[in-house]
């Protein structure tokens, strides 16, 4: 436990002085992407009201396509480092099989879905690899929203019986990627994602995928992350820089089994142009 929190340490100490180290417990560094905002003129009170109203609409936007940056800018250094935890993964998983993977945070917005979303597209993009992004945040799901997908059915009508698998999966457009999304909101999530329903859902899509991304809601305060960690290969913690608190990183994996620990993702830092010429 003393050398994860040392890692976060260190990482944040290398942070701030804009010189990165290689840390086996920070694979990743995710800069961050934001819309560049227009130029201020002057408008009459209406126009200006009617202009806020729009540059809200367009940072939503960039979020959306911050989410989905591995598919929207595959040769990026953001999409780089993620190929870079798809290498890290696949390392492990040449010691111990590793099919399914779950993604969580301490607490919600520090950029679980971001991970899972980029993760999932970068090792689509493996050739010959089937991958399956199952959005598991039956409460506030973006799994869909993020990839531009409008559903007609997900994950809980798959577990209530209400619709097939087949039924149920989409396809994105541009990648050999299959995502279950969330469509309706059941009142029991908890007991839907714990149930033996579950459990033969993950065995149904092992069988047929190369590798089952699962993206969770955040761990501290609900039993689902759990739930679905323990039914899982391996886990990755998103830890977001200057926001999680080494309180919230110590109950979340005390919480989690840690013997699951794949690694810990240090997103929303900023990451200073590499080599090869990528912006930072």
């Amino acid at each position: 436990m003393a050398k994860v929190y040392e890692a976060l340490r260190r990482a944040e100490r290398e942070r701030k002085r804009k010189a990165w180290d290689e840390s086996p417990l920070v694979p990743l560094v995710v800069e961050k992407t934001e819309i560049a905002e227009p130029a201020r003129r002057r408008f009459s009170w209406r126009p200006w009201r009617w202009r806020r109203g729009r540059r809200r609409r367009r940072s939503k936007t960039g979020n959306i396509n911050k989410r989905r940056i591995a598919l929207l800018q595959p040769e990026s250094y953001v999409a780089e480092q993620y190929r870079a935890l798809r290498g890290r993964i696949d390392a492990i998983a040449a010691q111990r099989p590793i099919r399914t993977v779950a993604v969580t945070s301490a607490m919600p917005g520090e950029g679980k879905t971001t991970a899972a979303v980029n993760l999932a597209v970068v090792t689509a993009m493996s050739l010959g690899r089937r991958v399956l992004l199952i959005d598991c945040d039956l409460r506030k799901p973006k799994v869909h929203e993020a990839l531009g997908l409008r559903p007609d059915a997900g994950l809980a009508e798959v577990l209530t019986d209400t619709i097939n698998l087949d039924d149920a999966i989409v396809k994105v457009e541009g990648v050999n990627l299959e995502v279950l999304p969330v469509r309706s909101l059941p009142v029991n999530p908890s007991e839907l994602l714990g149930s033996p329903k579950m459990g033969e859902l993950i065995e149904e899509v092992v069988r047929r995928y190369d590798r089952v991304i699962f993206d969770t809601p955040a761990a501290l305060g609900l039993p689902d992350a759990k739930t679905v960690s323990d039914l899982s290969d391996g886990l990755v913690m998103v830890v977001r820089a200057d926001v999680t608190s080494q309180q919230d990183v110590q109950a979340t994996l005390e919480f989690l089994d840690q013997r699951r620990l794949l690694g810990l993702l240090l997103n929303g830092a900023q990451a200073r142009q590499g080599r090869y010429g990528y912006a930072s």
